[in-house]
């Protein structure tokens, strides 16, 4: 990948996926001080959630805009939304104001990521696709391991706004990378037998608005979770908007895992929202039930995102069944997050815990990259922005779902040792369904 040819490409893909990492893991951290200097905690959510929902419409119009005009005009379109969101969450007066600038910042990160695909399967030749993809997850390794500690820094010595405005400051030599890789595009694509297919217009507007809509969804799921029991309402109308709108998003027959592509968004979805659902519980755990210090319970995270960097790695040096690195890996999921679950008792040792939870990220290490190239392979030129955009569609809103159900169970409950428990055990539920259906990724 850093051969003469593809060299300036990768290092520019590499340092903007890592800035785009840095960044959010960055805000998540400097959220809660923010929205108190701005006076803003009852937007909290709303900081989150209009990112999010605005990244949901421009996956889908990225995604289009990529097969039909080819995926630059999305790709700078993406980083310059990215960048000006962060200017304007940084210099923000207001929360509201920050609202808009997150929202603007969803938009070209949903722009950019999709874009980002396109240009892995037109630049990088087939064989290439498993090194790449895992170079991108070893991308978010480095945030995951310093990136908490340089926030509460900036925060504590410099000011919250720098969490934003430091970044666009990142951004301007990393683009100039990636530009003069792309620059020699031309020389190092693959040839193509005559041009692509242009899809048909029909439906593309219908998509629009039914991102929309599951955006609209994610949202009210958002804000119910938190409500406890003032918000089983918003909670139930937001999974049934859900359940009218997403199907017309994903390909057809991805909620009963049809072979082929369908499965693999289906699987993305559960490993995703296993994985991420449980970044969120098992530190609350941590400090709650076992009495570890953040530092300590922040040290399980660096260590899942380790294995998940080795697990990517491992996985990109050959060519592997992919049948079986799913099954595996999915299995591992499974079985890390219930491991990591049994530590609410006092007679089972941390080490125990930290070596389930080690392999829990081994677990996703093997099939995210995996299903990433999958859907490389399993799409027709002229469809992979359109299919990359349900991938990333699926991930995000199988995330938010299993999120916003066991937020509900756990701000309906007081936090005790049995609430963790039936919260991790529906994460590792959700892992375990992907096993079966894992070797219906090939047509």
């Amino acid at each position: 990948m850093f051969s003469r040819p593809y060299r300036g490409l990768s290092a520019g893909i590499v340092a903007l996926v890592l800035l785009v990492a840095f960044e959010y893991l960055a805000v998540a951290t400097a959220m809660p001080v923010v929205a108190r200097a701005l006076d803003g905690l009852p937007l909290y959510g709303l900081a989150f959630s209009g990112s999010m929902a605005a990244s949901v419409i421009a996956t889908v119009a990225g995604g289009r805009w990529s097969d039909v005009r080819g995926p630059m005009a999305p790709l700078w379109t993406g980083v310059g939304g990215f960048t000006a969101g962060l200017l304007i969450a940084g210099l923000a007066p207001t929360m509201h104001l920050l609202i808009i600038g997150r929202f603007v910042q969803g938009i070209g990160g949903g722009l950019f990521s999709v874009a980002l695909y396109v240009v892995v399967a037109q630049v990088y030749p087939a064989e290439m696709h498993p090194r790449v993809f895992s170079l991108l997850a070893t991308a978010w390794v480095l945030p995951s391991v310093v990136g908490p500690a340089i926030t509460g820094a900036v925060v504590e010595h410099i000011g919250w706004r720098w969490v934003f405005l430091g970044i666009p400051l990142l951004v301007a030599p990393a683009s100039v990378v990636l530009w003069r890789g792309m620059a020699g595009r031309s020389a190092v694509a693959r040839p193509q037998d005559g041009p692509p297919p242009v899809p048909s217009g029909a439906g593309f507007g219908a998509r629009l608005f039914w991102g929309g809509v599951v955006a609209a969804g994610a949202a009210l799921l958002q804000y119910g979770s938190g409500l406890g029991g003032d918000g089983h309402a918003l909670l139930v109308a937001g999974l049934a908007v859900l359940a009218v709108a997403l199907p017309r998003l994903l390909p057809r027959g991805t909620m009963r895992a049809a072979r082929g592509f369908p499965t693999v968004v289906l699987l993305r979805g559960l490993a995703a929202g296993a994985s991420f659902a449980a970044d969120v519980f098992v530190p609350l755990m941590l400090t709650g039930e076992r009495g570890l210090s953040p530092t300590l319970a922040g040290l399980f995270l660096t260590g899942s995102a380790l294995s998940w960097s080795l697990a990517s790695w491992v996985q990109g040096r050959r060519r592997y069944d992919r049948k079986r690195l799913l099954r595996f890996g999915t299995f591992l999921i499974a079985v890390g997050v219930a491991g990591t679950a049994s530590l609410v008792f006092d007679a089972v040792p941390l080490v125990a815990g930290l070596l389930a939870w080690l392999a829990a990220g081994f677990g996703i290490g093997l099939v995210y990259p995996t299903l990433s190239v999958l859907t490389l392979e399993l799409s027709a030129p002229g469809e992979e922005g359109t299919n990359s955009s349900s991938l990333q569609i699926g991930e995000s809103v199988f995330s938010v779902v299993v999120i916003a159900v066991t937020g509900a169970v756990f701000a309906a409950f007081a936090t005790t040792w049995w609430v963790y428990l039936a919260c991790l055990g529906l994460i590792a539920a959700q892992a375990a369904l992907g096993s079966p259906i894992a070797g219906r990724v090939e047509r």
